[in-house]
């Protein structure tokens, strides 16, 4: 199946990666970015729309249609964010994009890029975890075809893109030793988009998708396998 994927977050560093690597893909066969701002790439899969209202997609829902899948990107560290705030950021606009595009296009497969340490229980104490933990529960109730929760760790960028944090750039000089210490809590980010372009075009066993798992997705695990 050929994938017409829309991406949220293309100006961040998860997002560019995803949107790298979708352009790359033979799968992909076109592109949609919803986006405050130009992400200043040109390529001839990708079409693009600078919307600024995130709470509300009714001027733009005729651009929506068609597609069948959507890679969500879209996030915010939590750091110096009270629970209010982050929620409304995180919680709120994740589910009113997702209500908008579960209306347009039922079949849509949607990849959500979460985080290693959400709490699914939604009552623990780490307020970012629970937040999450939220935003993937009620996700996951919504009518599309598959909702993927991406659950990546620590995530080695992509060289040459321009949106990876000095932190991740760090941290990813010293990836061969992150992945022999904590196998199972990293990933690499050209990993994590293909793994999302494998799960709208061919689904997968499981919901939430750990590290190990990308790596499996994404054809790069010791232990290759299809899943249907």
């Amino acid at each position: 199946m050929k994938i017409k994927a829309i991406i949220f977050g293309a100006t961040g560093m998860v997002g560019e990666g995803v949107l790298y690597e979708s352009l790359h893909h033979e799968d992909v066969e076109s592109v949609l970015v919803i986006g405050r701002r130009p992400c200043n790439v040109e390529h001839p899969k990708l079409k693009e729309i600078v919307h600024h209202d995130f709470y509300d997609y009714s001027s733009i829902e005729a651009h929506l249609k068609g597609y069948n899948a959507c890679f969500f990107c879209l996030g915010v560290s939590s750091l110096g964010k009270k629970e209010d705030e982050y929620r409304r950021i995180t919680y709120d606009l994740t589910l009113q994009a997702a209500r908008a595009l579960s209306k347009i296009n039922p079949d849509m497969t949607f990849c959500y890029v979460s985080g290693s340490g959400t709490d699914s229980s939604e009552k623990g104490r780490i307020m970012w975890a629970r937040v999450k933990g939220k935003t993937e529960n009620d996700l996951a109730k919504l009518p599309f075809k598959n909702v993927f929760l991406f659950r990546p760790g620590l995530i080695k960028p992509i060289k040459g893109l321009t949106h990876a944090f000095t932190l991740a750039k760090a941290a990813g000089a010293l990836y061969p030793v992150w992945k022999l210490l904590f196998p199972r809590y990293v990933c690499t980010l050209e990993d994590v988009g293909r793994a999302m372009i494998r799960a709208a075009a061919d689904g997968y066993s499981k919901n939430i998708i750990e590290c190990t798992d990308i790596a499996i997705l994404a054809g790069s695990g010791d232990h290759k396998e299809k899943h249907k």
